[in-house]
């Protein structure tokens, strides 16, 4: 079994230094193909993420759910799916600018961003104790009993192979993606009842249109279990900039080939209706003096038991752009945050809201 490994650096930090405002959380969940990722400790000894990073920054740290690592409240994601002449210069940029986790995957850019990102790492020198670096497994093996969670990977099978990993001082910890709230909190049983390691982190989608699984379910397992999320697609595959708002352009994503149900989504009815959203929450950002984009982020960052939010970008021009979104965090007041509610009219409700 392939393991994904993530290097990490953690400090003990109480929560309480939490840079978002008190507010009532809410939630939904939806399943999908579950794989699971870990993380690789660091052999230089134990230091403040803050000192590794961008000392001058605005960049804030969160603990990953309620274990001790501290990453950075956004992360750069994707950026190596295509390898190109510009992966260099934006993890360059991003490390400059305090992002301390880069998440990646065995499948991406044909399993060569892994290799890429280790060669650009080495290549720059940084100090190993400064960063996190996320991936996940799934995709690569081709065979029934290299992949995935079916009757021939029990969650009980992959929660013994994490904390084989940890043990043998590969990792220092592992979390899930796209798992329901169900299975992790089953991965969890799983490792009380056999004293084995269990999950500390979630990657899930999250974005003004899926909202419940991270505002409903996960808030409650972040309360009973400590688990932490990391979410992914705050712009929604682009939809959320505004770019599809007056159809699909020729240059962007939904136009490309291999993306065909992206253009679907934008141009049927829900997608239309979407628009019409996007729309009335431009002119709110304009208003605010930011971007949709950056609205957007910010808004996912603010949700509880969100350590971390990932970014894919494909510029460094879109990067500085993306992260000032952690300067839009402050102007998001609860009188705000009601009102993006209304526009969007989705705000989910968990059961125990609607018993009477």
């Amino acid at each position: 079994m392939q393991v994904s490994i993530v290097c990490t650096e953690h400090n003990l930090k109480s929560r309480s230094g939490d840079d978002r405002p008190n507010r009532a959380t809410i939630v939904g969940a939806g399943y999908s193909k579950p794989r699971p990722y870990c993380t690789r400790p660091c052999t230089q000894g134990h230091a403040h993420m803050n000192e590794a990073t961008g000392r001058n920054t605005s960049m804030k740290y969160r603990n990953l759910g309620k274990c001790g690592l501290r990453v950075s409240c956004m992360g750069l994601g994707k950026f190596l799916k295509h390898i190109n002449h510009v992966a260099e210069s934006v993890l360059t940029v991003a490390y400059e600018n305090g992002v301390n986790l880069f998440d990646t995957a065995e499948i991406y850019a044909s399993g060569r961003a892994e290799t890429v990102l280790g060669s650009i790492i080495k290549k720059k020198g940084w100090r190993r104790s400064s960063f996190v670096i996320t991936t996940k497994i799934y995709w690569g093996g081709q065979a029934e009993t290299e992949r995935g969670l079916s009757r021939k990977h029990i969650i009980e099978e992959v929660v013994r192979a994490m904390t084989f990993v940890i043990n043998q001082g590969l990792a220092m910890y592992w979390g899930t993606s796209r798992w329901s709230a169900m299975e992790i909190m089953e991965a969890y049983s799983v490792a009380r009842q056999f004293n084995l390691v269990p999950p500390v982190c979630e990657q899930a989608e999250y974005h003004y249109f899926q909202r419940d699984k991270v505002e409903v379910q996960l808030p409650e397992l972040y309360h009973k279990i400590g688990v932490g999320v990391m979410t992914w697609s705050p712009l929604a595959c682009g939809l959320i900039t505004g770019k599809y708002c007056d159809g699909v352009p020729d240059t962007s994503r939904a136009a490309l080939k291999g993306y065909e149900w992206l253009k679907e989504k934008v141009q049927s009815d829900e997608g239309r209706r979407q628009m019409m959203k996007i729309k009335e929450i431009t002119t709110l950002a304009e208003r605010l003096g930011c971007t949709a984009a950056q609205l957007a982020i910010a808004w996912c960052m603010r949700s509880e038991g969100v350590s971390c939010v990932l970014i894919g970008v494909s510029s460094t021009e879109q990067l500085l752009e993306n992260l000032e979104a952690i300067k839009v965090l402050s102007l998001l007041t609860p009188e705000l945050v009601v009102q993006l509610d209304s526009v969007l009219g989705n705000m989910p409700h968990s059961k125990k809201e609607t018993r009477h």
